[in-house]
């Protein structure tokens, strides 16, 4: 009996000290980062909002006027950008809080938002919170295959320098990828859109894929400028698909359709 209660003991402290192990904070990665250290992370819950815009300490050092040019929306030297020099990668982690690289902070009346210059890896993720992509730039290769965005999620004005995948991606509330830029060919092959999915001015400049993509509600594409291969077989729209000046290969949407199909 004094040996099975030994051995429950040393069962129980294993698993009570795996759990732990897997709950990061952010505000530990964030000091990484800070650090220069390449952020690898497989199978963790990071708990606490994770600002890579490092917001609270820019202000320190931005004059506390609040400025006045409501006219450029966040365009101008409003705009207080952070470049985040080192690799990320998240691979089947769980975001519990928010995951900031975009803050508009009307008190202040900067907009400040985060760069990513090496590799980023969101792959088999789940946001439960919002997550802010809104402006940033992703310089070399991105990854957000597999992961689920529970809450609000914006990519608006995003650029993708290189190679990026959505593919299997799943978007619970609204999809935001308006005036997104893809320089390289983009996969959002088998991803769901269970709410309204936003790619009005999306530039794709080498073709995209939205084979098997499943869009439960409206698909706006308005605007929407295509070069290259563009896969859309199996695609599923629920409701309305507004296409209006949307350009495929130099031609409309409709006419595009039209003259590929077999």
């Amino acid at each position: 009996m004094k040996q099975k209660n030994t051995l429950l003991i040393a069962l129980l402290f294993l698993v009570t000290t795996t759990y732990t192990q897997k709950t990061i904070k952010a505000s530990s990665i964030l000091s990484d980062i800070k650090s220069g250290k390449s952020i690898m992370y497989q199978n963790v819950t990071i708990v606490g909002t994770l600002d890579f815009t490092d917001m609270d300490i820019a202000l320190q050092k931005l004059p506390k006027k609040k400025k006045n040019s409501w006219w450029s929306n966040g365009n101008s030297s409003n705009l207080i950008e952070k470049q985040i020099d080192t690799k990320i990668s998240f691979t089947n982690c769980t975001f519990k809080d928010n995951v900031l690289a975009y803050i508009p902070d009307d008190e202040s009346g900067y907009t400040f938002i985060a760069n990513f210059e090496d590799d980023t890896t969101f792959k088999n993720c789940n946001f439960e919170s919002k997550a802010m992509f809104k402006y940033s730039t992703f310089e070399k290769n991105s990854d957000f295959s597999g992961t689920t965005f529970d809450d609000d999620s914006t990519f608006k004005y995003a650029k993708f320098e290189r190679n990026i995948s959505f593919t299997n991606t799943k978007f619970s509330e609204i999809a935001t990828f308006k005036y997104a830029k893809f320089n390289e060919n983009v996969s959002f092959e088998n991803s769901v859109f269970e709410d309204s999915a936003i790619f009005k001015y999306t530039k794709f400049n080498n073709g995209v894929s939205f084979r098997n993509t499943n869009f439960e509600e409206d698909l706006n594409i308005k605007y929407m400028n295509v070069d290259g291969d563009f896969n859309i077989s199996n695609m599923k729209v629920a409701y309305d698909i507004d296409s209006k000046y949307t350009k495929i290969n130099g031609k409309g949407f409709s006419k595009y359709l039209l003259s590929n199909r077999n």
